[in-house]
């Protein structure tokens, strides 16, 4: 021992003892006036504001969603068989694929099962795991998530959130930052979207949606747009676009149900546009009410250059003014009324209306939709005339919806919008929807009376099915061809059908506008969807608890008298056959000195020559029935 612990080897040692002090020591020095890096938080986390009605009815709320993954590698032999027949009831998937999946990924260190798991699934299969001890194996991912508890209600205006928690249409695209704030200080600590509340009712739009499905399903539609707006500031109180999906079930939809059509589709509006090209005509001076063209059927012209153009009428109206154009929607008179303003203020006043630009509405993708220029290579002759009647230009739902605010509001029109406010979580106010109106349009005396000619279409013109009786409506209606994206040109089988309300005429309060794309059989706007404007404004009316008191109360003993019809007889002039049936005409057919054209079934809703017209021996009668 003593020769162990010599003199030579205790001063190594003790040397070595000191070289460890001493580094020990520098070290410390070192840590203790070095920089020292900074802590990182933990990230913030995000929750996403809630989309609800206008009344504060939720339809898209958060929640987490959990994505379960396994480790495949890790699970033994022996045991793959249980777990898989074990998970599978929970996971709604089937024993023999989830064993075969694994089986086929066994050397893998990752795999998800399954996605987008419920609280309510996770809970339960996570009990399960650590029951049975597979907790080893797996891994839960949490998620934030979307549930929209009015599945497939307004579907294309609220939209959808995706996986990675923004917004991919709808509001839920539009709104993205103030639904979920973006992290800029990550020491700031959790965030809060603030709440979206729409114009939307959603009570109104459950009733509106059924209309409008059990339309599509009796006229065999492709698809059909809905809007119904407060005429005086914009507000949207309900927005349809049909087929439409279930929000919680997005992902599997069809292409075409996810298509926000009001906003993204562009189409030729046919006649329903007669009524802002009239008030263009009527307001620029160039005619007035009691100006009169003679209808025979069709317009033809020969310009200069020896361009010729034809524009054909459904029937021959005769002498007729700006209401008679209207109610019978008259392509040739409407033609004729283009000749009178040139093109320049022309192109102005439908640029002024709001068409060829997007309204600014709060939805994405909105479709600009087409108004040629005169300088356009497919600019012709035929083009302004065309334009009049609601050909060689595309619109949207909503440019149509704010061109005829203009009617409604005397010559000034309001910005569409389907958001009413914008609240924080605690539910203070950051933002209240306040009308936006535009620049004076046409004069208010021109508006008045274009409604009050839409009101003479609605009692017994072309859109006279949608006619309320106990409270004044104003329409026009519209079928256009649509493109035939085959063979160019018009289709002969596919129409866009149309109609455009306003009502109560006296003080209007609401713009309703419905579009029937492909109806099957049946595609006269005045037959398929006036009948619809009606059921949807009766609905309107009776919840918004509007005023009915033009409704006309009957007393009586109980006892009813049916009276027919007097017989027509024909004298000096001709008298009017409107809303006479079929059958009271048959007795005409025997009279000699005259002759009756009958076209249609039904009740006259037209006739050439008009009323007071003086009756001549061998004249023609013809009359038009539906």
């Amino acid at each position: 021992m003593n020769s162990f612990f010599n003199k030579n080897r205790m001063l190594v040692a003790a040397v070595m003892l000191l070289l460890v002090v001493i580094y020990i020591y520098l070290s410390y020095f070192k840590l203790a006036f070095q920089e020292q890096g900074k802590f990182t938080p933990k990230a913030p986390t995000v929750e996403r504001g809630s989309i609800v009605d206008k009344n504060g009815k939720p339809l898209a709320v958060q929640t987490n969603f959990y994505h379960y993954g396994i480790t495949p590698k890790a699970i033994k032999a022996d045991e793959l068989s249980t777990f898989a027949f074990e998970v599978s009831s929970l996971l709604n998937l089937d024993a023999e694929d989830v064993y075969n999946e694994i089986l086929k990924n066994k050397g893998s260190s990752f795999m998800y099962l399954k996605k987008k798991l419920s609280q309510e699934d996770y809970d339960e299969l996570y009990a399960l795991l650590q029951n049975d001890g597979y907790l080893s194996f797996s891994r839960f991912d949490k998620i934030p998530g979307r549930v929209y508890p009015e599945n497939d209600l307004a579907s294309q205006l609220i939209g959808y959130m995706g996986d990675d928690g923004k917004g991919l249409s709808g509001i839920e695209y539009s709104q993205q930052e103030i639904l979920s704030p973006m992290v800029k200080d990550i020491a700031a600590g959790d965030l809060f979207g603030d709440n979206v509340y729409l114009t939307i009712d959603a009570d109104l739009q459950h009733k509106l949606e059924k209309i409008a499905k059990d339309t599509m399903r009796s006229t065999k539609a492709e698809c059909m747009m809905l809007i119904a707006s407060e005429a005086k500031t914009g507000a949207i109180l309900s927005y349809i676009s049909l087929p439409s999906t279930n929000l919680n079930d997005y992902g599997s939809a069809a292409t075409e149900a996810t298509i926000d059509r009001p906003a993204m589709t562009a189409y030729e509006p046919g006649s329903v546009f007669k009524i802002f090209t009239s008030a263009a005509y009527v307001d620029s001076g160039k005619l007035d009410a009691d100006t009169i063209f003679l209808c025979d059927g069709v317009y033809e012209r020969e310009t200069n250059r020896g361009e010729k153009i034809r524009i054909n009428c459904l029937e021959h109206h005769g002498w007729v003014n700006v209401r008679d154009a209207l109610k019978y929607s008259c392509n040739d008179a409407l033609a004729q009324m283009s000749d009178l303003l040139d093109t320049r203020s022309f192109l102005s006043y439908i640029n002024k209306f709001g068409f060829g630009k997007r309204t600014g509405i709060e939805l994405p993708a909105e479709a600009t939709g087409l108004v040629k220029e005169e300088g356009d290579k497919s600019w012709s002759a035929r083009t302004k005339p065309t334009m009049s009647i609601g050909q060689e230009l595309t619109v949207n739902a909503l440019q149509m919806v704010q061109a005829a605010s203009v009617i409604a509001n005397e010559g000034v029109s309001v910005k569409p919008s389907v958001i009413s406010r914008i609240t924080d979580r605690n539910g203070n106010e950051k933002y209240t929807l306040s009308p936006e109106y535009g620049e004076r349009v046409i004069k208010a005396s021109t508006a008045k009376y274009i409604l009050s000619c839409m009101e003479t279409t609605a009692q017994s013109g072309t859109g006279h099915r949608a006619n309320l009786g106990d409270i004044s409506i104003g329409v026009k209606t519209g079928t256009a061809q649509m493109a035939d994206p085959v063979n160019g040109g018009y289709s002969d089988t596919d129409f866009v059908s149309n109609c455009l309300a306003i009502f109560p005429v006296e003080n209007p309060e609401i713009i309703l506008y419905i579009v029937i794309e492909k109806a099957k059989g049946e595609t006269y706007a005045g037959r398929i969807v006036a009948p619809v404007i009606a059921l949807a404004a009766d609905e309107i009316i009776d919840h918004l608890g509007m005023n009915r008191q033009g409704a006309v109360g009957v007393e009586h003993s109980g006892t009813i008298s049916i009276v027919g019809n007097p017989p027509i007889v024909v004298q000096d002039t001709v008298p009017s056959f409107i809303g006479r049936q079929k059958r009271d005409l048959i007795p005409l057919l025997d009279d000699n000195k005259i002759n009756y054209q009958i076209n249609g079934e039904g009740w006259v809703y037209s006739q050439y020559p008009p009323e007071g017209t003086p009756v001549s021996e061998g004249m023609t009668i013809e009359l038009y029935l539906e």
